[in-house]
């Protein structure tokens, strides 16, 4: 039985701890799209997408209605495009493909479509290159399509020649939406151990091993946790925080759980996984930055920090889990700096780094986010980013990933404005020294010893 306290509890949570679902995302698989012929591909792609995905903003929206929980996005993730055009023996590059995503994007009203991918973690196909060498031009003249790279796995090592390649590719990126800050990087992440059944954009797209469609809900709930932590007082041992997290993360998750299989009961689609990352907003008290503080840090990337991410990031997996028996994507603690209020004012005052960032992602979910660099930031410097990110990755047997922007004609301290979620990156410094000759080398970084696990 459910008691009315924990009934006006969720209220509370809804009404003034922006609890919300972050989004609802159709996986749709297109693998049966495949043609010779380019734009016979495209329009059976667009067709697919439109019928697969028709009702999906409107079924949302009445859920929301009727059940009082904010759903702030639909978006729809794909088959990875570099797969499915691989049978055309016409096209040129696969900007039209991303086009072709776009279109029907906008025609069932969803604000992103993720896929535009490729996974090069051991090395390309003629398509994977004929992808990856398109992705500049594919975001820049699209409005919704979001772009993703596997560069490496804890399997199979550390695509070198691809991570060279993405770094180049993201400042050509940048280069081409240079009048809106360089929003194409915005939506370009690169992975190491991607996973299948992500619903969070930019990074997501629908897995070789998921179900013809999916429906997988990805929640949030920082300023929920962070008023839990609040209450409980700032002499509480961490045994407390954590179990206070953990009891809050498994609410989270419940009303996600709801979510997920009504959404898929309505759209008479499987239901998928429950993301349940801690994915925050600009929005004040809506930060992970301000859960790690609430602990008794007085700035969110002062020494301390990487500990308290780590008790935030298993406390939330583990209230998940108990939750839902279909907890997946990446779910955990997100830190895109431009997207949290409370990341961003970490790093304007100096005492949140790149550095710190990334020992941060050693113990959280994803990686280095929605981060801002200095305009002239070299693409070796950029790529040698992707590689150390990788690395933590691939070592860690978790996934890591890498969103950053250099954005054009900007400098340390100057602060991009994205508007929306993707809110405002200040302009972070990098290291001056090279990593060019490093970069050069290319091949592939080989597989650790976990990788021998089986």
């Amino acid at each position: 039985m459910i008691h009315p306290k924990e009934i006006l509890e969720t209220i509370q949570m809804i009404d003034q701890q922006h609890l919300d679902i972050r989004t609802i995302t159709m996986g749709i698989n297109l693998l049966d799209c495949a043609h010779p012929d380019v734009d016979v591909c495209c329009e059976q792609i667009y067709n697919k997408i439109v019928t697969s995905a028709k009702n999906l903003v409107t079924t949302g929206r009445a859920i929301e209605a009727e059940f009082g929980i904010p759903i702030v996005n639909m978006r729809i993730s794909v088959t990875p495009i570099s797969l499915v055009a691989a049978a055309t023996t016409n096209a040129e590059d696969y900007v039209p493909f991303a086009k072709a995503l776009d279109r029907a994007a906008k025609e069932v009203g969803v604000n992103f479509i993720g896929g535009f991918s490729a996974l090069v973690h051991k090395g390309f196909t003629d398509s994977d290159r004929r992808l990856i060498a398109s992705i500049p031009r594919a975001l820049a003249e699209t409005e919704r399509v979001c772009a993703s790279v596997n560069v490496g796995t804890t399997k199979a090592g550390i695509n070198m020649d691809a991570v060279k390649l993405m770094g180049e590719g993201i400042k050509e990126a940048a280069a081409l939406t240079e009048s809106t800050g360089g929003m194409a990087c915005a939506k370009l992440v690169v992975f190491c151990n991607a996973v299948e059944d992500n619903p969070f954009m930019a990074g997501a797209f629908h897995g070789v091993g998921e179900a013809e469609r999916v429906i997988n809900v990805g929640v949030s709930g920082p300023g929920v946790v962070h008023t839990a932590l609040k209450s409980l007082g700032g002499d509480a041992p961490f045994d407390e925080v954590a179990e206070t997290i953990k009891k809050t993360a498994f609410r989270i998750t419940r009303m996600g759980q709801l979510v997920a299989m009504e959404a898929s009961r309505r759209l008479g689609v499987p239901f998928g996984v429950v993301d349940l990352s801690l994915a925050p907003t600009p929005a004040v008290g809506d930060s992970v930055a301000r859960i790690l503080e609430e602990m008794g840090l007085e700035t969110c990337g002062t020494h301390g920090t990487t500990a308290a991410l780590a008790l935030l990031n298993d406390a939330v997996k583990k209230g998940g889990v108990m939750a839902s028996g279909h907890v997946g994507g990446l779910s955990g603690a997100f830190i895109p700096v431009s997207e949290d209020e409370g990341m961003i004012a970490a790093a304007q005052s100096g005492i949140l780094t790149l550095d710190k960032l990334e020992a941060m992602t050693c113990v959280c979910s994803v990686g280095l986010d929605m981060i801002a660099v200095p305009g002239d930031t070299p693409a070796e410097t950029i790529s040698a980013i992707i590689a150390d990110e990788a690395a933590i990755g691939m070592v860690n047997y978790k996934t890591t990933a890498v969103r950053i922007i250099p954005a054009p004609g900007t400098k340390v301290g100057d602060l991009i404005e994205f508007g929306g979620l993707l809110g405002s990156a200040p302009v972070m410094p990098v290291h001056a020294a090279t990593s060019t000759t490093f970069i050069q080398r290319g091949g592939r970084i080989p597989a650790p010893m976990q990788a021998l696990k089986n």
